[in-house]
């Protein structure tokens, strides 16, 4: 059946990043749904922001794209560009490879919903954060000097 039980699907707000960058995130609630959907060609996440919140640390992936659709609250995308306040029926896009590091946060006094969905060779993907010491790859996450951190990345 194509209609997925949201209430079905466990909801989660692990991250793989390493500390002080998981703080931000900590009020981050998503449920992965393309495994559940039986998908493999893309990746897509229910999310819930809590007032405070960030959705990640601002990155940009050289190789996937994503697509977010914001469906309940406010949030405020922040890129290189600068600030831009998203709304239910707002949605957004990152085509892979853009340098342009991305990211939303909530600064209302309630919760926000959207789904993200990515898509690409998430195997090889890898991909940048400017405001922090940190990039990633399949294996996980390193300063940019190279230097590891001992995490990994949540698939």
């Amino acid at each position: 059946m194509p209609k997925l039980d949201l209430d079905a699907i466990p909801r989660t707000n692990v991250t793989g990043y390493p500390a002080p960058y998981d703080a931000e995130v900590k009020g981050r609630w998503y449920r992965r749904l393309a495994p559940v959907a039986g998908l493999t060609q893309m990746g897509a996440s229910h999310v819930l922001l809590e007032p405070g919140a960030y959705s990640s640390q601002r990155h940009w992936h050289r190789l996937e794209d994503e697509l977010l659709v914001m469906l309940e609250g406010e949030a405020v995308l922040i890129e290189d560009e600068g600030e831009t306040v998203v709304r239910p029926g707002d949605v957004l896009a990152w085509a892979a490879g853009v340098e342009n590091g991305h990211r939303l946060h909530n600064r209302s006094s309630q919760p926000c919903v959207f789904v993200a969905v990515s898509a690409g060779d998430k195997d090889r993907d890898s991909g940048e954060y400017p405001d922090i010491d940190m990039v990633f790859d399949p294996d996980g996450y390193a300063r940019k000097d190279g230097t590891r951190y001992p995490t990994s990345r949540i698939p």
